[in-house]
């Protein structure tokens, strides 16, 4: 990460006016809106942090850097909008060299309620990239060569990404055409199922359809990574066998550790991991629990990366810590049927329900605490490199053209 940040002062949609152009609301602070919290460390610690931090590329494989209203009573107007807000000052302040920005994914309801519409997805991508495109501190990342130059420069390459694929229907082309807006990486379902396949959210898993492996072969020979995150164990199975490529999943946890169904089982990890692939370990309130720390924070999503490094190693580890600026407790309870919450907690034990992930409240404190409790934790350099980033640029080189 370059510890020279070189952002000028741009806000987001400066070019038109808001509130005439289009609606103003009122967003928390970028970071600040509760009590931040950092890993504390010795004197010794922190210059040990800035060192392998300057020569380490640090990478969110999937979060979502954008405001959400300070008064979530008024997200659904706020999507409606269909003009997230991305949060360009508080980002300059983490240590971040790349974002996977999945956009709107399963809050995408500017037309329909239920959300994942062609059109809209579109009309998601298209604005934010508008945006992205007046200002020089973001840049739109394509390549691997896109990661080393936002490093060398003190910026921060986005990678434009789809949670799910239902919009694509039974369009196999779709695939290229979002590839050609810039998508670089894409969930092949969203909790639900579509027409590729099971969601995580469904108990009956039937696997990869015919689409869906026309799908994975389509993703493969364009170059998009695939990503099975939210996608069922015997789907995400078959996902892995069909691809040429490694593939990712990440946002998840060790459902060894948590059992839900927002989590992996171990034979899957593996599975990822055996085929190269890597898994992003997850921090969005109420995912990564443990049965040790019932209260989530950035001790029991540690736990989870542990975990997950131990099973598979510690070459197919990495951080997806689904993090926002806003007040994401309050998110997930406004959509709660659309990101398939409830369900996917069936079966777990009783939990105290949090009003933030402590130490991971947003993206710019998460890529800093991840960093610090590595160093607390007294990882190597290598294997510190190898998280934050290392093992993600390995399976881009291999997937992306």
């Amino acid at each position: 990460m370059s510890l020279q940040k070189h952002y000028k002062g741009y806000r987001a949609y400066q070019y038109i006016e808001n509130d005439v152009d289009y609606r103003d609301f009122k967003f928390p602070n970028g970071v600040g809106r509760v009590e931040e919290y950092y890993v504390p460390l010795t004197p010794e610690q922190e210059k040990r942090l800035i060192e392998v931090v300057d020569k380490s590329i640090v990478i969110s494989l999937h979060d979502h850097p954008v405001f959400f209203p300070e008064d979530m009573r008024l997200v659904f107007e706020y999507n409606r909008e269909g003009r997230q807000v991305a949060a360009y000052e508080a980002l300059s302040k983490s240590y971040l060299d790349v974002v996977f920005d999945n956009l709107m994914d399963g809050t995408c309801t500017i037309g329909s309620k239920n959300g994942w519409k062609w059109n809209d997805v579109l009309h998601d991508l298209g604005i934010r990239l508008c945006d992205l495109a007046h200002q020089d501190f973001i840049i739109r990342c394509e390549k691997v060569d896109d990661i080393f130059r936002a490093h060398r420069d003190g910026k921060i390459a986005l990678v434009p990404t789809i949670e799910g694929a239902a919009m694509l229907e039974n369009e196999v082309d779709r695939v290229e055409i979002l590839y050609g807006f810039g998508v670089r990486l894409m969930g092949i379902t969203y909790s639900e199922a579509n027409s590729l396949g099971a969601g995580l959210k469904e108990k009956n898993d039937g696997g990869l359809t015919a689409l869906g492996y026309k799908v994975v072969e389509r993703m493969d020979q364009v170059g998009m990574a695939i990503d099975c995150a939210h996608v069922g164990d015997q789907t995400t199975l078959d996902v892995i066998n069909a691809s040429k490529n490694p593939i990712f999943m990440s946002h998840c946890g060790s459902r060894a550790l948590w059992n839900s169904r927002r989590l992996k089982p171990d034979n899957v990890l593996k599975a990822c991991a055996d085929k190269g692939g890597v898994i992003g370990i997850e921090a969005a309130p109420h995912t990564t629990l443990t049965v040790n720390n019932l209260s989530h924070s950035i001790e029991s999503f540690m736990e989870h990366f542990e975990y997950v490094k131990d099973l598979i190693g510690i070459d197919h580890v990495a951080f997806g810590p689904d993090t926002l600026y806003g007040d994401h407790v309050a998110l997930h309870h406004a959509f709660a049927a659309n990101l398939s919450i409830k369900s996917t907690h069936e079966g777990t034990p009783e939990f105290q329900e949090v009003e933030y992930v402590k130490g991971l409240e947003n993206p710019t404190e998460a890529s800093i605490n991840i960093a610090r409790w590595l160093v607390k934790h007294n990882y190597s350099d290598q294997d510190i490199a190898k998280v934050l980033g290392g093992n993600i640029i390995r399976v881009l080189k291999e997937v992306w053209v």
